[in-house]
């Protein structure tokens, strides 16, 4: 079995399993189909030679020892046994008789190859029982056999007597040719289980091939189609249920495809509709906030009861300007088209200037070590900071403290106020686009925008932002806390967004 083989097997379980079961079943019908073929063979071996030897041998006693006087000479019973013994059957004998009332003798056809000691006792018992003569018995005597060992060599051992007073007579054969014979047969038999199981792995390996490779192929496609590859398709090939398989791969990816395209459309219309709108909505607003910023400066002299209407006016039409500036950054986040421009950054004076531009000096604390600088997008960061800050304050209440330290190959920028914390079921959220901490309260003064827009401005720097609660000492909660986490070199971010968009016109082109 080749390496390729054995790794495949390492490496994919379903095969391994596979090739273990043909194999299970291979051995064990290789195994039982030789254990009997071994046996049957063994028997009738065995049956043939010992019925052959044992015939041989009854038909010898009852014509040469039987003709023997009933006391035979040692001399006599020697020549018998030798001629007895010249037969094809290929035994000793010895023939076993008295000489007188209580003396016996031993006559063998060959003494330094089987004596009297070779027969065992149980088998000359067996031999000198007399049985009563009746209609199911007809001989007192009987031929008796059993099998032996000597030296590790099997041998039958058989006996019989002769009837009215004649010489008992036993045989020794050798089986040491068809234990030979039957030797072989297990070598062949072994050999032919291995070959059976070695089969039954390559038969296994080629099943679990010709059935794992549609597998196979079906995993790849899926693959692709995690990747965002929806017009993957598979070649049907068959009618078995693979190919079943396979075509209802296609018909999900093909309804897979179709409504992720149905989806984007409606995504880019959505965000179509929504740049429109606001870019349709910025030019009366840039007339309305004209008209605000006068009445703004006329609200002292205007009637008292319309002053209030006055300010309500300004004040919404700033709220409704910063929502429209707002879906404009999210619509250029949502089409891919926000860029960095980086610049040199002094990360303290950047955060002064933030909170200084608006008029946040005496309610924010600042903690940040002076000649930190890193290469940042100073729009975007003032962006970030001026949401992180603003929502501190607006929720949490003053003083808020802002400190900066700098971690590994990370700016760190932590936002702390000293309110009532975030709620455990709205930390998850806080990020999310139009999320409001209470369903009673949809509308407040704020757009729902400003901590997504940060976010999204963080990652596209490269770095993230967390939200959390600060515990106090007595384990109650003492405001939250905002982590910004930036990278101090974010010159490779920008060469990653350039070649992206360079690669994405390239494509439209």
């Amino acid at each position: 079995m080749s390496k390729g083989i054995l790794t495949r097997l390492r490496l994919s379980s379903l095969r391994l399993r596979l090739v273990v079961v043909f194999a299970l079943v291979a051995l064990t019908a290789a195994v039982s189909a030789s254990g009997i073929a071994y046996w049957l063979n063994r028997e009738a071996v065995l049956t043939r030679t010992q019925d052959g030897a044992l015939g041989d041998f009854r038909q010898e006693m009852q014509n040469r020892a039987a003709t023997l006087p009933v006391r035979p000479s040692q001399e006599d019973l020697r020549r018998t046994a030798e001629q007895m013994a010249t037969g094809s059957a290929n035994y000793q004998v010895l023939l076993l008789g008295e000489r007188d009332a209580g003396k016996p003798i031993v006559g063998a056809s060959d003494p330094d190859d089987f004596t009297l000691a070779d027969v065992p006792r149980s088998l000359q018992e067996a031999v000198d029982t007399r049985r009563p003569v009746t209609e199911a018995n007809p001989y007192p005597y009987h031929l008796f056999w059993q099998r032996t060992e000597r030296n590790g060599t099997p041998y039958l051992v058989g006996g019989t007597r002769i009837d009215g007073g004649g010489p008992a007579g036993y045989m020794f054969k050798s089986l040491a040719a068809e234990k030979a014979d039957l030797n072989s047969l297990a070598w062949s038999l072994g050999i032919a289980t291995a070959l059976a199981v070695a089969g039954s792995v390559l038969l296994a390996q080629v099943a679990a091939t010709t059935v794992l490779r549609p597998v196979h192929r079906l995993g790849e496609a899926a693959k692709q189609l995690g990747e965002g590859k929806l017009d993957t398709r598979l070649r049907v090939t068959g009618a078995d249920e693979l190919a079943d398989l396979t075509r209802t791969f296609n018909s999900a990816a093909e309804s897979l495809q179709k409504k992720v395209a149905d989806m984007s459309a409606r995504e880019e219309s959505s965000r179509r509709f929504v740049a429109d709108m606001s870019h349709e909505l910025r030019t009366p607003l840039t007339a309305l906030t004209a008209v605000t910023e006068v009445l703004e400066d006329e609200q002292d002299s205007l009637d008292p009861m319309i002053a209030p209407a006055v300010a309500l006016v300004v004040s919404e039409t700033r709220r409704l300007n910063d929502l429209v500036e707002n879906l404009m950054e999210v619509t250029r986040f949502d089409a891919g088209t926000a860029r960095l421009v980086l610049d040199e950054v002094d990360i303290a004076d950047q955060i002064t200037a933030c909170i200084d531009a608006r008029a946040w000096l005496d309610a924010v604390e600042l903690d940040a070590e002076r000649g930190i600088v890193a290469p940042l997008d100073p729009r975007r960061l003032d962006v970030i900071l001026a949401n992180l800050i603003g929502n501190a304050l607006k929720h949490g209440g003053s003083p808020v403290r802002v400190s900066v330290r700098t971690e590994d190959d990370e700016l760190v920028i932590a936002v702390r106020d000293h309110g009532p914390g975030i709620p455990e079921e709205v930390l998850p959220h806080v990020f999310d686009r139009f999320y409001k901490a209470s369903a009673s309260r949809p509308r407040s003064d704020g757009s729902g925008l400003g901590l997504s827009i940060a976010m999204e401005n963080a990652l596209i720097h490269g770095g993230s932002i967390t939200a959390s609660n600060s515990v106090g000492e007595d384990g109650t909660v003492d405001g939250a806390v905002f982590v910004l986490r930036l990278p101090l070199d974010a010159s490779g971010i920008t060469r990653e967004v350039q070649t992206r968009s360079s690669q994405g016109e390239v494509e439209e082109a």
